[in-house]
């Protein structure tokens, strides 16, 4: 009996820091002006037509139909932010070689999925949509460096427009609670377990949002297709996290997504109310 009560106990001290740890930021900044949109996910790209993905064609597109727009910001070797996904250059630029270590001057030389658009700097995409429609920030990290939040930062101080940043890695969320605890904040996240079959601790206690202690998200960008994972229910259910979805396909998918979210990141086609 006595073996038994203690297992309860741990149990149920288990539970408690469980609960404790994914706590989400309650007194959160307003986040009016994000709602009642649809974000094309990295612009309104279309690699069938000669727009790839984060150029400034997908951008003006995005604008062009109201759509607002979910953007990717690295590092250059010179330390200038610029839109752009992936760590490596191959996918996007036929070049295997990392985007922090070629310098910006180094970078515009390079095609963007061999069309005539260049790599664009934060700068000239934030001057480009200019407050017109919202914007969602992804700080794309695979370790820390506060010198990237600290540099798209320095640009968006000055921007008068909507927007609010999000990031995998919780070091970005942890330096705007520090600096920026004015700005609307989110988590992305998925199930790295069903998603990869397998992970390591730090990606399995991500997925687990157990880093939401340090970083006291506003908002859970969550992958639509593991919607029913317990910690984004948590989160967004019991704690009011506001529920965002990536990324959706189609408005099959967009009708799917509906009850559960209400921010909604959307490549492929154009979504309709």
């Amino acid at each position: 009996m006595k073996l038994l009560g203690f297992i309860t106990i741990l149990i149920l001290i288990l539970c408690m820091a469980y609960l404790i740890l994914i706590i989400p930021r309650f007194c959160k900044p307003d986040c009016g002006s994000l709602l009642n949109h649809y974000y094309a996910h990295r612009g309104l790209y279309n690699p069938k037509e000669g727009v790839p993905e984060n150029s400034m064609s997908a951008f003006r597109l995005a604008v062009e139909k109201g759509f607002g727009i979910e953007a990717d910001v690295r590092l250059s070797k010179d330390g200038i932010p610029v839109v752009f996904h992936d760590a490596t250059l191959s996918r996007m630029c036929g070049l295997d070689r990392n985007i922090c270590d070629l310098t910006l001057a180094q970078l515009k030389e390079l095609s963007l999925g061999g069309t005539d658009e260049r790599i664009p700097t934060f700068q000239e995409f934030l001057e480009l949509v200019g407050g017109k429609v919202p914007l969602i920030v992804e700080i794309k990290m695979e370790k820390r460096d506060d010198r990237l939040p600290d540099a798209a930062n320095c640009l968006l101080a000055d921007y008068s427009g909507a927007y609010c940043i999000e990031s995998f890695h919780p070091s970005a969320l942890i330096w705007y609670r520090k600096h920026r605890p004015d700005v609307f904040r989110g988590q992305l996240c998925t199930n790295f377990n069903k998603e990869n079959k397998r992970c390591s601790l730090p990606f399995f206690l991500l997925g687990k949002m157990l880093t939401n202690i340090a970083s006291r998200p506003d908002f859970i960008a969550y992958n639509w297709k593991y919607k029913n994972d317990l910690s984004r229910r948590l989160c967004c259910n019991f704690y009011h996290a506001l529920p965002v979805a990536w990324t959706i396909r189609s408005q099959e998918e967009l009708n799917l997504c509906r009850k559960d979210f209400r921010l909604f990141i959307f490549e492929g086609f154009l979504p309709q109310s």
